[in-house]
């Protein structure tokens, strides 16, 4: 597969999520499919019976036509997206797929579209996390929070989404506080977690609106309560204020994201390990993550996309 010619001003990113009701989202994947593929976009977009959620990027007519054809659905009209850009086209192919859940935490009857935290603006952000009476809880993922966070905020270590609610629930010290603020990348873990912590009484619970991708894009970094970077799921690795590309690179054989210092540990081999799992893998594995980026490396020479990555 051959790259897509890149515009001067690159590529056009939009990342969305939807919570809604709707039975027929079979019926959209394989019409959502072409679109996204004559139009030049790429990207993963998830369909459930809760609503839609994804990431794309692509050409800005061919964006624009594919938010146009999701909000003229009933269902979607509704639908809000962040955008930021990219220099190269940060996804390899597009996937419409169907699931369970847009956002997998694994928890039966639990309904962002019934019972949601209370929305806080970008700007009104940093007083809430500073208030003394306020819990900061970020609910993403280990190797996320590795490369950045707010300060002061409590870090659940959670290496899935599944993961969160149990670490709630051990932690009993969450009700010690009135104020339990809440935040993730782009705000759909959120809509999910803040109705979970209701369902469990806790009564004051807020979310970032537009997660850090939101924060980051509006609020000056002179500003800032953010430290590091937003680890993105694409290529790009991670954005910082502005929404700029960050200089964080993915490790090929974990998907952990790695600073330029790792990059040079002798523990770092280009596909094949870094220092967060060089320890977990056999000789046997290394074996065969080399092996798959010598073909990658033989694609890319070629021109071509190795599928395999």
């Amino acid at each position: 597969m051959t790259d897509i010619p890149c515009p001067n001003d690159g590529f056009l990113v939009a990342a969305l999520y939807h919570f809604v009701a709707i039975p027929r989202f079979a019926e959209l994947r394989a019409p959502l499919q072409a679109l996204c593929e004559t139009s030049g976009v790429r990207g993963t977009l998830l369909l459930a019976h809760e609503g839609i959620n994804g990431t794309i990027a692509g050409p800005d007519a061919g964006i624009a036509a594919v938010i146009a054809f999701l909000r003229a659905q009933p269902e979607f009209a509704g639908l809000e997206h962040k955008e930021s850009r990219a220099e190269k086209m940060p996804f390899l192919r597009m996937k419409v797929r169907l699931k369970k859940e847009i956002v997998t935490m694994g928890i039966e009857d639990i309904d962002p579209t019934r019972s949601v935290g209370t929305y806080v603006a970008p700007a009104d952000w940093n007083a809430l996390i500073s208030d003394p009476d306020t819990i900061v809880i970020d609910t993403r993922n280990d190797y996320e929070t590795a490369i950045g966070m707010f300060r002061g905020a409590v870090d659940p270590r959670t290496k899935t989404f599944r993961e969160f609610p149990g670490w709630v629930r051990r932690n009993a010290g969450l009700h010690n506080k009135p104020k339990i603020a809440m935040y993730c990348t782009g705000g759909i873990r959120c809509e999910k977690a803040t109705a979970f912590m209701k369902a469990e009484g806790f009564d004051e619970v807020y979310h970032l609106k537009g997660g850090i991708l939101k924060y980051l894009e509006e609020v000056p970094a002179e500003e800032s309560l953010w430290d590091g970077a937003c680890f993105v799921f694409d290529e790009r690795v991670s954005v910082e204020h502005g929404l700029v590309e960050g200089e964080h690179r993915l490790c090929r054989a974990c998907r952990h994201p790695l600073t330029a210092e790792e990059i040079r540990s002798p523990l770092f081999e280009p596909g094949v390990s870094c220092p967060h799992c060089h320890a977990a893998r056999s000789d046997e594995d290394r074996l065969r993550f080399r092996e798959r980026q010598k073909q990658m490396d033989l694609a890319r020479k070629r021109g071509e996309r190795h599928l395999g990555k």
